[in-house]
């Protein structure tokens, strides 16, 4: 029998989260919480998307519903967690796709209101598990982690090339840039916004932001804490982001050494279907609706002076994230069959 999920917070990841994960057997969606537009328009931009396409499934709205192939699921538009009757609905996870409750205490009327576990799409720093699949997902237990967060696109990005320099050649220190898409956090044209350089027009600059992504690291790696740091540039594109990473490392190597390393990690678990490695020369554009985390530009990996390596990590970050999401609540949902 499978867990049921619901989904609160219906924009980009809630939506893409039900795509990715609509055919799995483990899951089955019932109920969608949503404060912008109401059912209709949860059901058209469901079935049509400007950067991943028209959806298979037939999709309709109803009455405080949903309907995906006549399967009908429940909507409400309620502000605050706590307001949505989840343990009414059956929802035993919920993927919380806001944006908006980012701490414990504010995550907490989930359980209050009978929801066994909680997935967030962001990150989350405190008293949560942490989780980068096919990284650390081993660390979930399910007696002891009810609050888990899948970390951010860019995290999933990293940490599978981390894992593999680290294990492989000892990573002492270093620095990641991420060149990652338009998202909904900045403006369309000029606008406040507490971080002045997001505060501008999208479409017309190349935008020197803050990332978490690096840092995040330290919490799956501890020995890395403090050692690796980076920064974003939003970029004038929807889709396919490049995450630019240079790391000091412990003992000399070779451009074929590091990318051997990667390229097998690529074809074995845990990272198979997560790490990807691309010898053509492709361009963002080919990695529109790739579901893996990460994938290896071969042709730009570059060693100098022996220690210091540079990698090029490419990520469709809204479907390879979305992917990672619903691998992770169906690790949540077997675990609660058990």
């Amino acid at each position: 029998m499978a867990i049921k999920v619901g989904i609160n917070g219906f924009g980009r990841m809630g939506r893409l989260s039900i795509r990715a994960g609509w055919n799995w057997p483990e899951i089955e969606f019932v109920h969608i919480n949503e404060t912008k537009g109401g059912t209709k328009a949860a059901a058209h931009l469901l079935k049509f998307d400007s950067v991943h396409g028209r959806w298979t499934p037939e999709v309709e709205s109803g009455e405080n519903q949903v309907i995906i192939d006549g399967k009908y699921l429940s909507f409400t538009e309620h502000s605050q967690p706590g307001e949505v009757p989840w343990e009414d609905l059956g929802v035993d996870i919920v993927l919380e796709c806001s944006g908006k409750f980012r701490t414990p205490a504010t995550l907490d009327p989930y359980f209050q209101r009978g929801v066994q576990k909680v997935i967030v799409a962001a990150p989350v720093k405190e008293e949560a598990l942490n989780i980068v699949m096919g990284v650390n997902d081993h660390l979930y237990e399910p007696e002891k982690h009810h609050l888990l967060t899948a970390a951010s696109c860019t995290t999933n990005c990293l940490a599978p090339v981390v894992k593999v320099i680290h294990e492989g050649l000892g990573i002492k220190h270093g620095v990641i840039t991420t060149i990652h898409d338009n998202t909904n956090t900045q403006t369309i044209v000029d606008a406040p916004h507490k971080d002045l350089r997001r505060a501008r027009a999208t479409s017309m600059s190349l935008i020197p932001t803050s990332t978490g992504s690096a840092t995040a690291i330290g919490l799956i790696y501890p020995e890395l804490n403090g050692k690796l740091n980076g920064l974003a540039v939003r970029v004038p594109l929807l889709n396919a982001s490049l995450t630019d990473c240079v790391f000091e490392v412990v003992r000399p190597t070779t451009i074929a050494e590091v990318n051997g390393l990667l390229k097998t990690a690529s074809t074995q678990e845990p990272l198979i279907g997560i790490l990807g490695y691309e010898e053509r020369p492709l361009v963002s554009i080919d990695y529109k609706d790739d579901p893996r985390s990460a994938i290896i530009d071969a042709l730009s990996t570059m060693v100098v002076n022996q220690t210091q390596v540079k990698i090029l990590a490419w990520y469709d970050n809204e479907w390879g994230y979305a992917n990672r999401m619903v691998e992770l609540a169906q690790k949540v949902a077997l675990s609660l069959h058990k």
